[in-house]
């Protein structure tokens, strides 16, 4: 067990070194840690203080060019000691993050501090408003607000589709629940406040067994179209600077002409980052309705490569280009350079597709009562390849109707694809990237074993036991001997054979021995994975290594074309003859 007194010493040189705390908060901070801590004596030894200042730390060092350790690694000797001292009631995922988030709560600066800081970098130029959200972005991981350490093991990779390049990602940045943690959250007292996560009551809120600790979320106001709301970023950063923009009051999700004036608003602050909204019906829209918000970021989404694939006036909006891209989900896009002309058209569109029947082609307005015709909004600034710049807006028609047939949504992935994507297609789905559970990546694994070893895919089970330690060594609690993956039985053995894999009628995988890489794209690769690169079959030898990288090559880009097939299906119109004259008879109306 490492010296409490060390390990606080080398978080408050991070601290210094990261510009959380200054000089002049060194004595006031350590005090503040020694009391969480129930510490009442503060001494290093020369050689403990040698030691901690010895510890590597890559990429970071501070004004005197001292090293130190990862965060990450600072916090999990301190929660250890929490524990050994009694300090946590138990030893899981919930309890650490509780305890860690408190921790740095104590040497992040307040709110005030950071505002000002944000607001002396902002301009009203792209630089200066980069400026800002660079130091923002970069002080919420320094907290620890945004756990990069976790982010890291996320799997991403590229799949070319007809549409383009299509981002997928597995997402593993969130802990899985430890059964302890979800039966304390179930005897827990149910509360209020903050009444969502998204709410501001969350900025230095500690959090409890259902909600998580924000001592180290700090957010920053912005005005748009007249309204108050706050700009933060996403603890789970599912791409590049994924940021939320959250009303300032709990108000449900609404899509109006006031929200395409805020997104454009929003884009025209921050230039280099886009900016949309989920639709505000369920089924089409995000997980939270009950909060206003936005979501944006400075990541170049897949859709934002589509090309027009149609192009159209619309009578009194000359000035303004419209067309329909080349994209799954049936989206119009308008450009042009007068924000307010740009929101009168698109909220005309609106107002015309929520209103909008056509039964050939199963769109209906409503049913019972119940409006199922909506838009998720996409801004963004489209520079055009010389020094002009325009806004730009996508309108994503969306309808949430359901059936005895789609009982979750005619216009949502389709029960084939549900093995893989069940969830709602939400904003970020929409825009390219597909954000996949956590279990894919165990089932994947075991699927691709299960095929190198000439196994059964119906059987559907690995008796492979898993650990589901994480690399900081804390157990989550959860134990499995088997991994299932019957349910990606059927689609595996339907794209097998394509890559000379035989599957016998009763789900036995027949590999030859000269099965090898092909057809593998250089941009189908797996981010930061190893992989084969320009090898015939002929020159393969047969190595588990080279083959496992292989098979798991082809199932990663077969999951790339499930995710394209699930944002067709929550196209309105679709993709054949019959759906272009349906898109054409909505734009006829117009």
């Amino acid at each position: 067990m490492k010296d409490i007194c060390v390990l606080i010493d080398e978080l408050i040189r991070y601290g210094k070194r990261t510009g959380l705390i200054d000089e002049a908060d060194v004595v006031y901070c350590t005090n503040r840690l020694l009391e969480f801590f129930k510490i009442e004596e503060y001494s290093l030894s020369k050689e403990s203080k040698s030691n901690a200042e010895d510890v590597p730390f890559e990429g970071s060092k501070d004004s005197e060019g001292n090293e130190g350790r990862e965060l990450h690694l600072i916090l999990k000797d301190m929660v250890d000691y929490g524990i050994e001292n009694g300090l946590l009631q138990n030893d899981t995922i919930t309890y650490r993050d509780l305890f860690d988030t408190a921790i740095m709560g104590l040497i992040t600066p307040p709110p005030s501090v950071v505002r000002s800081r944000f607001f002396s970098l902002y301009g009203d130029t792209k630089n200066s408003a980069k400026a800002a959200t660079d130091f923002y972005y970069n002080f919420s991981k320094a907290t620890n607000y945004i756990r990069t350490d976790r982010i890291a093991k996320d799997e991403k990779w590229v799949t070319s589709t007809e549409f383009g390049d299509l981002d997928i990602t597995i997402n593993l940045s969130k802990p899985e629940k430890d059964p302890r943690d979800i039966a304390a959250a179930g005897q827990a007292k149910k509360s209020g406040y903050p009444a969502c996560l998204l709410c501001l009551e969350n900025e230095g809120y500690a959090g409890h067994f259902t909600h998580p600790a924000r001592q180290n979320h700090r957010v920053i106001p912005v005005t748009l179209d007249g309204e108050q709301y706050y700009l933060q970023y996403s603890p789970y950063v599912y791409y590049n600077e994924h940021c939320i923009i959250f009303n300032e009051k709990h108000t449900p999700m609404k899509i109006d002409r006031s929200t395409m004036k805020k997104l454009l608003s929003f884009v025209e602050m921050f230039p280099h980052y886009t900016a949309g909204s989920n639709a505000d019906l369920p089924i089409v829209g995000g997980s939270i309705l009950s909060h206003d918000h936005f979501q944006g970021g400075g990541y170049e989404f897949p859709m934002v490569r589509a090309p027009y694939e149609k192009e159209f006036q619309v009578p009194g909006y000359e000035d303004i280009h419209a067309g329909i891209i080349k994209w799954p989900l049936s989206t119009i896009r308008l450009q042009g350079r007068d924000v307010n002309r740009i929101v009168e058209l698109a909220d005309f569109i609106l107002q015309k597709w929520r209103s909008y029947t056509d039964k050939a082609a199963f769109i209906f307005a409503e049913t019972n009562g119940e409006p199922h015709n909506t838009i998720t909004p996409i801004a963004r600034m489209r520079h055009l390849g010389n020094t002009e710049t325009v806004f730009e807006l996508d309108l994503v028609l969306r309808n949430n109707i359901t059936t005895d047939e789609h009982p979750l949504g005619v216009y949502h992935p389709h029960a084939e694809y549900h093995h893989i994507k069940k969830e709602n297609i939400g904003l970020i789905e929409v825009m390219g990237l597909a954000v996949l559970p956590a279990r894919l990546k165990k089932e994947m694994s075991a699927m691709a074993d299960i095929i190198l070893s000439g196994g059964n895919l119906f059987n559907g089970q690995l008796g492979t036991e898993i650990n589901f330690n994480d690399d900081s060594g804390v157990n989550s609690g959860f134990k499995a001997d088997v991994v299932d993956i019957s349910s990606h039985a059927k689609w595996a053995a339907s794209f097998l054979p394509k890559y000379g894999i035989e599957v016998d009628s009763e789900g036995n995988v027949q590999i030859a021995k000269s099965s090898g890489p092909l057809n593998i794209a250089e941009n189908d690769k797996i981010e930061g994975a190893s992989h084969i690169d320009n090898l015939e079959t002929s020159n393969i030898d047969n190595t588990d290594k080279a083959r496992m990288d292989w098979i798991m090559e082809i199932i990663h880009k077969e999951i790339g074309y499930v995710f394209a097939g699930v944002l067709e299906d929550a196209g309105v119109f679709k993709r054949d003859e019959a759906g272009f004259e349906a898109f054409t008879r909505f734009i006829e109306t117009l």
